[in-house]
Formats: structure tokens, C-alpha cells, sequence
């Protein structure tokens, strides 16, 4: 949880609406991706990266595997969620789970 006026970091981890698998992104998709990082600004703290292969171990958990992640600061899981809004994968059917990280 946040206090005062601290930010508090938040994890965007993505689920679908990536371009090729297991290959870089186009320059359209680049473009979008740039663009809305540029909108957030100093936001950003950690831009992520796609993920390529993976194996999930343990539990029964349902859906679809990570597609990537990006870590923001945001002053509320409201704002965090605000911020996401304008995400790329939205646009390509994709989802976004936000989580606050606990500091520690």
C-alpha cells in the first residue's frame, strides 16, 4: 500500500494479444509500444520484455500463459489501472492483470 504521496511500483503482466510468437515485434507494434510508454513518461519503471517459451509447474491454475510484463509506479491500484488502459495488447485481444508489489 502506498503512503503519503509515495508511488508504489505495479506490475502489468500481459496474457495474449502479442504479435508473432517466439519472434521480436513488428515496427507497427514497436510504434504502439513506444507510444504509450512515451504517454506514461517517468511512470515507467521497468519498460519488461516480451516472454518467449514456458512451463508452468504446480497447481491448476486456468488461462492462458504470461505474454510479457512491464513495471509502473502509480499513486493507487486506481491509478495503475488508469495507466493500463491504454496498453497495446487491449488493442489486440489481449489481457492485463495489474498487481501491486510489496515492498520489502
Amino acid at each position: 500500500m502506498t503512503k503519503g504521496n509515495h508511488m508504489a511500483k505495479f506490475v502489468l503482466a500481459y496474457r495474449g494479444g502479442g504479435g508473432a510468437p517466439d519472434g521480436p515485434p513488428s515496427d507497427e507494434e514497436m510504434a504502439k509500444w513506444m507510444g504509450w510508454f512515451g504517454g506514461l513518461g517517468a511512470a515507467v519503471v521497468d519498460g519488461g520484455n516480451p516472454f518467449a517459451r514456458s512451463t508452468t509447474l504446480g497447481g491448476t491454475a486456468p488461462g492462458d500463459g504470461l505474454t510479457g510484463y512491464s513495471v509502473i509506479d502509480a499513486a493507487d491500484l486506481d491509478d495503475a489501472v488508469a495507466k493500463a488502459q491504454g496498453c497495446p495488447v487491449l488493442g489486440n485481444g489481449g489481457q492485463v492483470d495489474v498487481y501491486e508489489a510489496i515492498e520489502m
